[in-house]
């Protein structure tokens, strides 16, 4: 019997999940406009531990959702992961974040796309079959009206760029799931027990988040 407590943080979704053995037994989460990761991360973690009656020392790991995303975001939810770690002495498990989201799209045919906000047309993208093999690596690129043009089956877009994105992607073939805007660490947990069961864990010590590019500070003009 295993505990993994799961957190994902790499965009404005706040999300926290323990499973059991692969299940998700609770899940707690918010999406706000203004990220409030530093406010309720913690809270959240406390109270599914409180809404199972579990303490911390029942849990056997740590699911990081590993990005691309949020600088700030991926931050808060690995340093957060990390620290429980030292604490506890359990394995940190990372967590494709794009694989996260390309498998909340239920999909029996085609191909999928997550696509994650990197500002103006830039967005953070893979490819996934609908059995979830990633078929192309995942890359930061500026989408136009040429973007995935190679594709010629049906085509599913997910994430938090599919406003923007719809204007110019408007081949036949691609289909927007709109429901599905951000990755949930409910979505993580058959990713993280699969990779439990295989010991397959990080260097809690040295782990760093997938950035994709490097964070540049910003000043007004």
């Amino acid at each position: 019997m295993s505990y993994i407590l799961n957190i994902e943080t790499a965009t404005k979704n706040c999300s926290v999940a323990i499973a059991q053995d692969g299940q998700v037994l609770l899940c707690r989460e918010l999406a706000e406009e203004g990220y409030s990761h530093a406010e309720k991360l913690h809270v959240f973690i406390e109270e599914t531990l409180a809404g199972l009656q579990l303490q911390y020392k029942d849990l056997s790991a740590i699911a990081v959702s590993q990005g691309p995303g949020s600088y700030t975001g991926l931050r808060i939810g690995v340093s957060a992961a990390k620290g429980l770690c030292f604490a506890l002495n359990i394995p940190l498990i990372a967590v494709d974040t794009m694989k996260v989201l390309a498998s909340q799209a239920k999909v029996n045919d085609g191909i999928i796309i997550p696509m994650l906000d990197a500002r103006r047309m830039e967005v953070y993208s893979a490819v996934f079959s609908a059995d979830l093999e990633q078929i192309r690596e995942i890359k930061a690129e500026i989408v136009d009206e040429d973007s995935f043009g190679e594709w010629n089956e049906k085509v599913y877009f997910v994430g938090d760029c599919q406003q923007k994105c719809k204007t110019v992607l408007t081949k036949p073939n691609f289909v927007f799931l709109d429901h599905i805007v951000y990755p949930s660490a409910a979505a993580m947990v058959q990713f993280s027990d699969a990779a439990y069961q295989k010991s397959d864990t990080v260097d809690v010590a040295y782990f760093e988040p997938y950035y994709l590019k490097d964070f540049m500070i910003t000043t007004k003009k």
